[in-house]
């Protein structure tokens, strides 16, 4: 299948492309690289074995996808290109809603012009907001609490109309728990511009020197060890549940809303052990005050992805840690 990434040289988007490529798919990788860099296109290609096709532009430019969906004789797309930061997002939300939500737009004018209707949304599961029960499934009620979680859900429910007024469509929402840990290879990894936003990548910068300790936001939670729990998902099995996507919307019109998670929630000090296991040193921390806005837990129930998708995660915790940490020795030249 010919298949458009948009933001495919980001984090989650670059990991897909090397499963899609695995697979035998013709991808075109689109990228502004707000968020990414060029090097990863010649990272993606040494991993392949391919020239992959890309393209700089940004998916407010509908007259590029539109060129590109007809060039490539686009079959599907999978929808990567957003912002991304919680924090940024309040700061700046005419930024998140003109990205992640008029780009949205865009692109799907494109897509219907072209008559290109097989999609993959990179939701998210901020849509949720707190939880009312635990853990979440797709039915639970959708309130963000933030502007990024916000635009998420307006998206979701742009495509709901969409599907609704064109039954023809195929569409999955995939809403993303934690993507952590990066490809065996360690080629390619989480690279976030600037000081990171995640757990992840903040402790990888930590253990290579870069940070000279690790903040943690809260040791008082009602958890089993006081600090926030999350549903840390490998960034590879994120990328074969897109895969699954793929097949399922080539198969099914409509739209779905699907949690890709583990089901298994890990604290932060479970996260620091696990990778001071890998790196064989030490994590310097310092507990702060709750951040406003965290929650104290929250997991997915994975089983409608399994049911529909006949997909599951099947990496651990150290195995993130393990290919999180192998990836930042390699770019800082520590192994």
């Amino acid at each position: 299948m010919n298949i458009l990434l948009t933001g495919g040289l980001g984090f989650i988007g670059s990991h897909t492309a090397v499963v899609l490529a695995e697979q035998g798919h013709e991808l075109v990788l689109l990228d502004n690289l707000c968020n990414s860099e060029m090097t990863v296109l010649d990272k993606l290609n040494t991993i392949t074995g391919k020239n992959l096709a890309f393209y700089k532009g940004d998916v407010r430019d509908t007259a590029l996808i539109k060129e590109i969906l007809k060039t490539h004789q686009i079959e599907a797309v999978i929808h990567f290109a957003g912002l991304k930061s919680v924090a940024e997002s309040g700061s700046d939300p005419m930024k998140y809603y003109d990205n992640n939500v008029a780009g949205s737009i865009a692109l799907f004018e494109a897509m219907k012009a072209v008559d290109v209707k097989k999609l993959i949304f990179s939701s998210s599961a901020t849509v949720y907001g707190v939880p009312q029960y635990l853990p979440y499934d797709e039915v639970h009620p959708t309130c963000p609490i933030n502007t990024y979680g916000r635009t998420k859900l307006q998206v979701e429910e742009i495509l709901q109309d969409l599907a609704n007024a064109n039954p023809d469509w195929s569409i999955a929402c995939l809403r993303y728990f934690n993507p952590v840990g990066a490809h065996e290879s360690g080629l390619i990894g989480e690279m976030p511009k600037g000081v990171p936003n995640n757990l992840m990548p903040y402790v990888c910068q930590v253990a290579s020197g870069s940070l000279s300790h690790l903040n943690v936001f809260g040791d008082d939670y009602d958890t089993k060890d006081g600090t926030g729990e999350r549903d840390y998902i490998h960034v590879m099995d994120l990328a074969e549940g897109h895969a699954a996507a793929i097949a399922f919307v080539s198969r099914n019109a409509g739209i779905e809303m699907i949690n890709l998670g583990t089901g298994m929630p890990y604290s932060v000090y479970d996260l620091i052990n696990a990778f001071e296991k890998s790196a064989s040193r030490a994590i310097e921390r310092v507990v702060q005050g709750r951040r406003s806005g965290d929650l104290p837990i929250y997991y997915a129930k994975a089983d409608k992805a399994r049911v529909l998708l006949g997909w599951q995660a099947s990496r651990g915790l150290q195995l993130m840690c393990d290919s999180s940490w192998k990836f930042q020795a390699l770019l800082k030249g520590l192994c």
